[in-house]
């Protein structure tokens, strides 16, 4: 397994002349923001750096972002080519997404769920509105119930949309709060149980569908569930 080898060490999922794929930690913010906490896309660009000795600034473009409390697969562009298509590729929406949650509650086998969100960007909070509401926008995700374990549940969810927050608040207004959500649930945890696990994507130079992919962490709530939770 490559690292970047800084601290914390991040995993590479993969890498070529256009793409860096990591695996980021939960707790780990995304890219720098006023709390000047430690973020993923600094970190990656202090391993450019270092691996290929490049002075001065290293262009790495952020093309999604992670919740801090959550996990899972990230994807940046290393040429300003590849952060373009990759870009068009987000906004026609022909990238799929694929997360694993823990969820509170018994949810069905299956469901679409479809709501209008309403984000307070003062207060970084999301909300559930009605569709006729300014600014509301359509959020639709589907998930695959994996495995019961009492009053958990394992889910397989894969993204229609992509509204900041759009996982935990679906969920959590259908009456399944991601565990250890303090924000939209009943959990007192600053790590969820939400991991992104899998990014399919077409390669921007090489037109070729890539698939990249991380497990969950293997400590509680995930090591509660059986081999379901790493396929």
């Amino acid at each position: 397994m490559k690292t970047t080898g800084t601290n914390p060490d991040i995993e590479i999922l993969y890498e070529d002349n256009h793409l860096l794929a990591v695996s980021k930690p939960k707790g780990l913010l995304s890219q720098e923001d006023y709390s000047g906490d430690v973020d993923l896309l600094s970190i990656c660009k202090d391993y450019l750096k270092k691996e290929y000795n490049k002075p001065g600034n290293v262009f790495l473009g952020l093309l999604h972002r992670l919740d801090k409390p959550v996990s899972g697969v990230m994807l940046f562009a290393k040429t300003s080519k590849a952060a373009a298509r990759i870009s068009e590729q987000i906004r026609r929406r022909t990238i799929s997404k694929t997360y694993a949650a823990v969820v509170e509650g018994h949810p069905p086998g299956h469901a679409v769920l479809t709501h209008y969100l309403h984000k307070d960007r003062d207060a970084n909070y999301v909300k559930v509105v009605s569709p006729h509401e300014k600014g509301a926008k359509r959020a639709e995700l589907m998930f695959r119930l994996l495995e019961q374990n009492e009053n958990l549940a394992l889910l397989k969810i894969s993204l229609i949309t992509g509204r900041a927050h759009q996982i935990r608040v679906q969920l959590a207004e259908q009456g399944y709060p991601i565990w250890g959500d303090k924000k939209y649930g009943t959990g007192n945890h600053s790590k969820i149980a939400l991991h992104a696990s899998e990014l399919k994507v077409e390669h921007p130079t090489l037109k070729k569908e890539m698939v990249f992919s991380s497990k969950p962490p293997k400590d509680i709530p995930w090591n509660m569930f059986g081999n379901t939770v790493q396929s």
